[in-house]
């Protein structure tokens, strides 16, 4: 029967080799309920767990990453608790990236009415994490700031913020019609070229890769 919930919100477990280390790296996906940011302290907590019993004093063999909505962040205290935790000597997971996924709006709530800060990741400020700002539309521009935010958090062992502003081409869900509560900004959107489409025409124009190239390895049944 399942849990009754979406299925993306369910978790997963996954050992790959890193080509460049030649070791093992395991990807713990913790599932989550629908009231999202739930799961932030559960992630902290597997991660203090398995730094413990691995003697990682430093967060050199174990980290976090959390996925957030730009809604649930800036609307759910517990986001602002666990940034509290993040530093004290019991309980710090010796530092966390955030990625903060930000389609500028929460269901069907404009910005302006959810809440009174400019930005929805300003709660990491409360621990001064570094906050990067990036164009979702731009993939070798949100892959630089993933490395500097990478760095940081293995140099500094602290939290830091990649913010995402990006926008949602379906309704919530990806079932619903937001032209019903957002006409003015799904018109924008649907005149908007998708990210693939627009960075394949880039590396096409700049003769990186060929229309024909493109085409096999952006199609499966052309690939297989």
């Amino acid at each position: 029967q399942g849990t009754g919930d979406v299925k993306y919100h369910l978790g997963m477990y996954h050992r790959r080799i890193n080509r460049v280390s030649n070791r093992n790296i395991t990807l713990s996906l913790v599932a989550n309920p629908s009231h999202l940011e739930a799961v932030d302290p559960v992630v902290q907590g597997k991660t203090k767990a398995e730094q413990f019993y691995l003697s990682d004093t430093e967060g050199k063999k174990v980290m976090s990453i959390l996925l957030h909505g730009d809604a649930a962040f800036a609307g759910q205290g517990i986001v602002y608790e666990t940034f509290h935790l993040s530093d004290l000597p019991s309980y710090t997971t010796h530092g966390t990236i955030h990625v903060v996924v930000n389609n500028q709006i929460g269901f069907t709530t404009d910005p302006r009415v959810a809440r009174s800060s400019p930005y929805p990741t300003d709660v990491a400020r409360v621990v001064n994490a570094p906050i990067f700002h990036v164009n979702g539309d731009d993939p070798e521009a949100v892959m630089y700031v993933c490395n500097v935010a990478a760095e940081w958090r293995s140099t500094f062992h602290k939290d830091v913020v990649v913010d995402l502003v990006c926008y949602r081409r379906n309704g919530h869900n990806e079932m619903d019609e937001p032209m019903f509560t957002q006409p003015l900004m799904y018109k924008q959107i649907k005149k908007q070229k998708a990210v693939l489409k627009k960075y394949a025409e880039k590396l096409i124009s700049e003769g990186v890769v060929t229309q024909q190239e493109f085409e096999v390895r952006s199609s499966p049944s052309l690939r297989s």
